[in-house]
This record gives structure tokens, sequence and C-alpha cells, in this order.
């Protein structure tokens, strides 16, 4: 099992070594120790929005790829469940759909739409049967206003992750944040997910990477918040106090010319809060020089899209993968095995590799 040191100390630190970015054997022993046991983004409360609807997806696919089912049931409560049927494993919900209850297509088992148990053909003669083994298993489900979050080998409260973002933009209307899917995209990178996180976590790259960015932010005034354990903050402040957020006093930024909120939630959620909504980006590891990256608007205000710090997303995700898939290619190379920190400007990223340590060496 691979080791990983990252001295506390920023200034004396190195960053990970290489391998964590090329090795299978460390992309496979991530997903249990990191994935599996962190917490992880579903969706919001409209994929069933009324009594008896049911909402199957899988939990990032293709990594942890597992067949999970979201359901309200009667009562109007939320459930969120295994969806792989206690017989023979098959997959109960195939599709979204509207039921009084849940029946595995393959031999006919029922189950309520909170997963229990309810009939079994040609079960008569079975002993000591029904059992608890024999509900659906139930997930921890974490809700912050309309949005959803589960973990499926939950090692940590989800207030770990969560709270400090939770309350620094208690404020936010965010009951009236809308689901736009015509804004909202997904992308494929060639570099390894803690590559484009790391990227994320770090603005000394605005200058160099992102003039249109650089042009609206106030570089000189970026500034990273570390959130512990968890979670970290990137505030982004407006050069010219143009297209900023209208702070409340009980605001701790009251005052601020706040452009941007860049929130991080380990290990691989953005949450970066704009005056037009919220863009969140989810990165799931395909293999470990590959990701996928999917941006999900929810917009507030409409008349604030394609202004300041939130305009040009697309353009800014471009210019982000062209330097993690160099980056990607260059640590590939046999000469480089670590790198430094910039103790002004890659707060985030040490925080970042130090909790990654921690996961993996457990």
């Amino acid at each position: 099992m691979a080791k990983f040191t990252v001295d506390p100390n920023i200034a004396t630190a190195k960053t990970l070594h290489a391998d964590f970015y090329t090795s299978s054997e460390i992309f496979e022993e991530s997903r249990e120790k990191i994935f599996a046991s962190s917490w992880q983004f579903i969706g919001n409360t409209e994929l069933v929005n009324e009594p008896c609807e049911v909402y199957p997806f899988t939990l990032l696919p293709g990594y942890l790829d597992e067949p999970l089912l979201l359901t309200q049931d009667k009562k109007g409560k939320l459930n969120l469940l295994s969806n792989v049927c206690t017989h023979r494993g098959n997959i109960v919900a195939e599709a979204p759909c509207k039921a009084n209850n849940l029946r595995c297509r393959y031999h006919g088992r029922l189950f309520g739409l909170d997963g229990k148990f309810a009939s079994m053909p040609e079960f008569k003669e079975v002993e000591n049967f029904p059992s608890k083994d024999d509900d659906l298993p139930a997930l921890p489900l974490f809700k912050w206003s309309k949005w959803l979050f589960t973990s499926v080998n939950p090692s940590f409260k989800p207030e770990l992750f969560f709270k400090d973002m939770i309350d620094r933009v208690s404020w936010l209307p965010l009951d009236q944040y809308k689901y736009y899917p015509d804004l909202s995209r997904t992308f494929h990178v060639k570099a390894n997910w803690a590559l484009y996180c790391e990227n994320y976590l770090e603005g000394f790259h605005i200058p160099f990477v992102h003039a249109g960015l650089n042009a609206v932010i106030d570089f000189g005034e970026y500034a990273t918040e570390l959130f512990f354990p968890y979670s970290n903050l990137q505030l982004g402040l407006a050069r010219n106090n143009e297209n900023c957020f209208d702070l409340p006093e009980t605001s701790p930024d009251y005052g601020k010319p706040v452009a941007a909120y860049y929130f991080w939630v380990f290990p691989n959620m953005m949450f970066n809060f704009y005056p037009w909504g919220l863009s969140v980006n989810v990165v799931e590891p395909v293999s470990p020089g590959e990701c996928t990256v999917r941006f999900i608007a929810y917009v507030l205000d409409e008349s604030k899209l394609e202004k300041g710090a939130g305009s040009g997303l697309d353009k800014v995700e471009a210019e982000d993968e062209e330097i993690v898939e160099n980056v990607q290619r260059g640590i590939r190379s046999r000469f480089y095995q670590h790198g430094r920190y910039s103790v002004n400007r890659e707060q985030g990223t040490h925080h970042f590799h130090r909790i990654l340590a921690e996961f993996i060496n457990q």
C-alpha cells in the first residue's frame, strides 16, 4: 500500500509524489478510502418532486458505480435506497417513474417505497424469512436547502464537510435557485481527478491562464480561507466594485466587493456562487489519467448571467483543461517527483494534499 507524507508546514512541504496521479494501484485504493467514505452530490429534491416518485441513478458511474434509488413515499418522506434486489441482485427500478411500491421484475419481490420488504412469491417454505436482510439497504441522505448528498460508507458526519459553507451563505435565498439544464455541461478531461481539483484550489494561475477572469477579479486581494477539516473557500473580489453580491450586514463579508464565492468540499465538489446563481462542479474519476467534470447550473437572477466573474465559464474551463492535461503529461516524466508550494498562493492545494494523504494512508 502506498504511503504519502505532506508536511503540515507549507513553507517546508513538498507536493504529493507524482505516483498519486499515475498509479493504477492508488487509483483503485482511492475508490474505497477516499470516495466511498466521503460525501457525494446526488442532485436536487426536484428529482422526486411528488409522493410516489421514483428516481434510479448510479453514484459516480464507472468508479463507485453504485446503483441507487431515490424515492418520495406516500407520506412525502425522501428515501435513498440500494437499487439492487435482495433476492438475486437484479436492478429493481430501471427508469424514473411514479409507483406505489417497488417490484423486482425478475422474480416479483415487492418492496415499499421506504425499502421495506413486502412480499415474495413461492417463499412460504423458506425458514427464518423475511428478516431485515430482505429490506433494501438504506443510505444516509444529507439535505442542504434543495441539494442532496450521500455516502456509501460514511466515516464522517456531513457537517464536517458542509457546515462552514452553509453558514457563510446562509443569507442567500437558496430555495429560489432553479436548475437550468441548458446551462449545464459535462466535460471529459485527460487528467487525473486530483489534478483538476488542485488546479481549482489555487488562484495562483489566474493571471497566467485566465486573462478574462483576471480582468474582473482583483488578484491582489484574492484570498483562501481554510475551513477545517474538509472544505475551504476562495474569495474573489471585483476589481472595479462591479457585478458584486448585495451583501446583508449579517454577512461576515459585508462591505467587501465580493464577485464570487468558490467553495471546495473534499474530495471532488466545487460550489461556485455568483450574483447570477450557482455552478456546482463535480469531478468524477474515470482512470488514473482521465476524469469527467459536470457543471450543474442553478440560476437565481437571469439578468446577471454572463457578467463579472461568473461569465465565460466555458472559456475558463477550456483554459483549465489545457493546463491540467499538460500537467498530466508532465508528471509522467522520469525527472519529476515533487514540487514545492507558494506559501501565499497555494494554501488550498497544500490543504487538499494533506487530506488526501490522511485518507489514502488509513
